[in-house]
């Protein structure tokens, strides 16, 4: 069966030509025909087994049937992906199958600049690749409208929402019209996800090409007991095989892929991290190394574990087994990709079996055990030792067992004691006359302590003289308060300027009079300019006589 038989036009077939794929693969036989008719579908396969190029090759051919035209700020297929790194690579596959039809590709994701996605989506595109929370952004700032897309996909959706991105996607589909062409794609599919797609799915079609969460056939799975203070060394152990051609090493935590990169790099071996605290610049930097083969190792989280497709890895190495069982099969999927095999080795400390269990569960399959390597206690001691020569003690925690259930609450403060004053920066006052620090009193009931009298003789103990400067001295008379002057005392009211308590009887003698005498009282007048009768500002109390 070849691309042409599936009803693909002769731009795409001659692209997937330049691109050396000749047959398609099972969920791309499955897919593209459904798609071309225009169905909704949900589609079950394990990475590394040409998911985009099921979704991307027949939405091409429709946005190119349809003849539709670009408006400002808008796109014909949004896709949207968990990670920088897949949207990315979905990107680069976009502009790869329809470098013959003339549709735009653009890229939108976080950790650049958010001023250039504006300009870039200002005259609008044919196919958007996208993470939810920069396009969110762009939505909110009205440089991204949804109202015209005509094909929505989610990759990798049961990702989407292990990251938290439930609410955003039901945000983005009730802003995307109802008319449209829904795509799910996902190498798992756990309850929640077949839940969410019965929502977003109108009569979708399901094709799965394989069980949910198998591993790929050609990847052959490893797994080493080790102790966890013991990995270190035996990672540095087998990336020394010279088998080893290129090599990707996940960890849990991003400073713990920090960590090995320091550590391996102390023994002679070089290797970059990528994970969520590195800067697009950083992350693109150690992709490129690591395609490019200017650097065989990469460390890297589960963030990396979907999106990086990267030809030639021949080794997967889990460091430490992810607590999420569908993770190990997306981490092992890296190799054994385009038809090519693999190997995949696990380090499995004591408190890691649990993870082991699950994995084995969800793949239906034991994996082999792998013996550490010949007289390992020797070579990790003189690993340890070179280690130290460079970066010093070995940094290594001990190996200790996980906290199982709730941590305890910690220390809101340090305890003080109850006996004895604390100094302002929590140091006990010191005796200047002896020099040494000691409670200014000793607790009651006990023994003063040695060197210093007991707390009855403790204030008629001698204490250091005070300087001549520091000495009260007598005060001046001319320090001394003067008595005031005849004009600064206080002046007595005159009889004349008091108020009079009789009434006014030219005004009916209902009510008191004024403050002031007949012969203070303002004479009445023409309306001043606030419409008040008698002109003239009124005269204050007193101020006749003064």
């Amino acid at each position: 069966m070849s691309f042409a038989t599936l009803g693909l036009a002769e731009p795409l077939v001659r692209a997937l030509a330049a691109k050396n794929y000749a047959e398609p693969t099972p969920i791309q036989a499955q897919s593209i025909p459904a798609l071309l008719e225009g169905r909704d579908l949900l589609g079950i396969a394990q990475t590394g087994t040409g998911k985009t190029a099921a979704f991307m090759l027949p939405s091409i051919q429709r946005l190119v049937e349809a003849k539709g035209v670009r408006r400002p700020k808008s796109c014909r297929m949004l896709v949207l992906a968990p990670t920088r790194e897949l949207a990315g690579q979905i990107a680069q596959s976009a502009r790869d199958y329809a470098r013959f039809s003339r549709l735009s590709v653009q890229t939108v994701f976080g950790g650049t600049s958010i001023g250039r996605d504006r300009a870039n989506m200002a005259p609008g595109v044919d196919i958007l690749v996208a993470t939810p929370g920069r396009l969110l952004d762009l939505v909110d700032q009205a440089a991204i409208n949804l109202g015209n897309i005509e094909i929505l996909v989610l990759d990798e959706a049961d990702q989407m929402l292990d990251l938290g991105f439930i609410h955003a996607l039901r945000r983005i589909v009730q802003l995307v019209p109802r008319d449209r062409q829904t795509l799910f794609f996902s190498a798992t599919m756990p309850k929640s996800i077949r839940e969410l797609a019965d929502k977003f799915l109108h009569q979708p079609v399901t094709v799965s090409v394989t069980p949910v969460a198998t591993t790929a056939e050609r990847v052959e799975q490893q797994v080493i007991f080790v102790q966890q203070a013991e990995k270190q060394a035996l990672l540095t152990i087998v990336l020394r095989d010279p088998a080893i051609e290129r090599a990707i090493v996940f960890t849990r935590t991003k400073h713990g892929a920090d960590r090995v990169v320091k550590l391996l790099a102390a023994n002679g071996v070089a290797s970059n991290a990528i994970h969520g605290n590195k800067s697009q610049a950083q992350r693109e930097r150690a992709l490129g190394d690591f395609k490019a083969g200017r650097v065989k190792v990469l460390i890297a989280t589960d963030i990396a574990a979907r999106g990086i497709d990267v030809s030639g890895i021949s080794h997967v190495i889990n460091f430490e087994l992810p607590n999420v069982a569908e993770q190990y099969v997306h981490r092992i999927g890296r190799t054994a990709r385009a038809g090519a095999s693999g190997l995949a080795v696990s380090f499995c400390a004591e408190d890691e079996r649990s993870y082991l269990r699950d994995i084995e569960k969800l793949t239906r399959q034991r994996v082999p055990v792998r013996p550490l390597p010949e007289n390992f206690l020797a070579q990790s001691d003189a690993l340890k030792a070179e280690r130290a020569k460079v970066i010093g003690k070995d940094p290594i925690r001990e190996d200790r067992p996980r906290r199982e259930g709730p941590r305890p609450p910690r220390a809101t403060h340090q305890a003080r004691p109850t006996s004895g004053r604390m100094g302002r920066d929590g140091a006990r006052f010191r005796d200047e006359a002896r020099g040494d620090a000691v409670r200014s009193e000793a607790p009651r009931g006990r023994p003063a302590p040695a060197g210093r009298p007991a707390r009855d003789d403790y204030r008629a103990a001698p204490q250091r003289p005070m300087r001549e400067e520091q000495q009260s001295r007598p005060m001046r008379d001319d320090q001394r308060a003067r008595p005031m002057r005849d004009e600064q005392r206080p002046r007595p009211i005159r009889d004349d300027a008091r108020p009079r308590p009789a009434r006014d009887e030219a005004r009916g003698g209902d009510r008191p009079r004024r403050p002031y005498g007949d012969d203070q009282r303002p004479a009445r007048g023409p309306a001043d300019g606030r419409g008040r009768p008698g002109g003239g500002r009124r005269r204050p109390m007193g101020a006749a006589a003064r």
